[in-house]
């Protein structure tokens, strides 16, 4: 995914958006960067590599090296950035976050007409942010160019600029699916992915940009140079998966959305027949650790049922679930990092809520580790619905094919290509397909049994309007 941070005020700014940046770490883990601008050193930039340490580590040279009034820095799951541009629109430092879909016809539409080039890296891929920047060069004003960029591409970017006289440009995305914050205090403002990220250093919420709205930022004000648009479609996922637990998107606060939605997920059990004689033979409720906490802790409220933390995640060393980046040492790492808590797990009857299940493939040795340390049954929950799309708007699951999913997998065992006639249906556990893809998975993980939380109860759980949300990958709609 990615995050960004910057900040411009009227004092030295790198130690806060240094930590600013660092409180994105569980965003990305491939490359961070900073810039800072200063009256007499202009703009100056670095950008390392986190994938084997975190941002931390390899930037604390930097707070004696690099100094500036204004600054940005950004976590960055994709490609390394800010990039450094010199244009017709002036020098500026600019990150970004989201995909673009349609990079190759950008690119060829580009060099057919500019003969200008890009610097590519090892295969030929051109850095997503700089193709950005080529289409921002293209007008003659920054809004001109934020619009121009933003409307040609097909995915998503939200933009964060850092101009020669030390004043920020920010822009998000054209249907807001990422959040961009702005915080206030005596010197200046900051500007987020998460909010919590500048309250923590002293700023107070100022505004949230709406879809598609552009600001310019100086320590004196919030200058609008482009009014929000009226469609919004704000990533569901972030409040499930992606959010850190303190981060508030439209109002919502993820940890208490994540409360919501599993007694909601209880309610639904509850609902069942036989619902309440299954969570009756429950010993303990748990999540699978760590965005699977809340959700178990909400549904271990609403069933009346004790919550535990059967396995715990060492995490000094292995911090982040999706590091490293090759799938089999990730396997390795997830399954080094459960301890087991031996009293809570032998012969005992445990329920466990996972944020989402995706490929499943950590799940399953998750599910084998708790039998083999003497579970007798263990059921699972979902805290989102079945995933039966790869993400095209974020970088979530965009390198994940449709037929990596699991629920994608099992259809096509269950019914060949006809059955992805009727997704719907397969979502659905009131159905017959549904009943036979949670038995199915069932067989496959060996679970005591399997529900997912419906589409409803996710919405219900954000409490936001269904139109402004994105659920492109559980429903497939745009």
């Amino acid at each position: 995914m990615g995050g960004f941070f910057g900040i411009t005020s009227n004092k030295d700014v790198v130690l806060d958006v240094f930590f600013g940046t660092d409180y994105h770490s569980h965003l990305g883990t491939k490359r961070g960067g900073m810039a800072a601008w200063d009256p007499e050193l202009g703009l100056q930039r670095e950008i390392h590599n986190i994938e084997d340490s975190p941002f931390r580590t390899k930037f604390n040279h930097v707070l004696y090296e690099m100094k500036g009034t204004s600054a940005i820095g950004c976590i960055s799951d994709t490609f390394p950035q800010p990039l450094l541009i010199r244009s017709n629109l002036g020098v500026y430092a600019i990150t970004t976050i989201g995909v673009i879909n349609n990079a190759p016809d950008l690119i060829d539409n580009y060099l057919s007409f500019s003969g200008g080039h890009f610097d590519v890296m090892t295969g030929g891929q051109v850095n997503g942010t700089e193709l950005i920047a080529a289409l921002i060069n293209q007008k003659s004003t920054f809004e001109e160019g934020i619009c121009f960029a933003q409307k040609s591409i097909e995915g998503t970017a939200s933009i964060l600029i850092l101009k020669d006289d030390g004043s920020l440009i920010a822009a998000r995305d054209r249907v807001g699916r990422l959040p961009v914050k702005i915080g206030k205090d005596e010197n200046g403002y900051a500007v987020s992915f998460e909010d919590f990220g500048y309250q923590k250093l002293g700023y107070e919420d100022y505004k949230e940009l709406g879809p598609g709205e552009i600001v310019e930022i100086t320590p004196k004000g919030v200058k609008q140079l482009k009014a929000p648009g009226k469609k919004k479609r704000i990533c569901a996922f972030l409040w499930s998966y992606f959010g850190y637990p303190t981060a508030t998107y439209e109002g919502v606060t993820v940890e208490a959305m994540r409360y919501r939605n599993g007694a909601i997920l209880a309610e639904n059990d509850l609902a069942r027949e036989g619902g309440r004689e299954l969570i009756d033979s429950i010993d303990y409720i748990g999540g699978v650790p760590d965005s699977g906490t809340p959700h178990a802790i909400g549904y271990a409220n609403r069933s009346e049922k004790p919550f535990a933390r059967a396995f715990i995640k060492y995490t000094p060393t292995w911090s982040r679930s999706f590091m490293p980046t090759n799938q089999k040492d990730r396997n390795k790492i997830a399954e080094m990092k459960q301890i087991p808590v031996h009293e809570l797990i032998k012969d005992k009857s445990l329920l466990f809520v996972d944020d989402s299940i995706v490929r499943g493939t950590q799940l399953r040795e998750t599910v084998e580790f708790l039998y083999n340390h003497g579970a007798k049954a263990v059921h699972m929950r979902s805290a989102c619905p079945p995933i039966m799309y790869g993400c095209k708007y974020l970088n979530f699951s965009r390198s994940i094919s449709d037929m990596e999913l699991l629920a994608r997998r099992v259809i096509l065992e269950l019914e060949g290509p006809e059955g992805f006639q009727h997704i719907d249906e397969y979502a659905d556990d009131k159905t017959e397909r549904g009943q036979k893809l949670r038995k199915t998975i069932c067989d496959k993980f060996n679970f005591a049994s399997l529900e997912f939380q419906t589409l409803e109860g996710v919405i219900e759980s954000i409490g936001l309007p269904e139109c402004d949300l994105c659920t492109y990958c559980w429903d497939g709609k745009e």
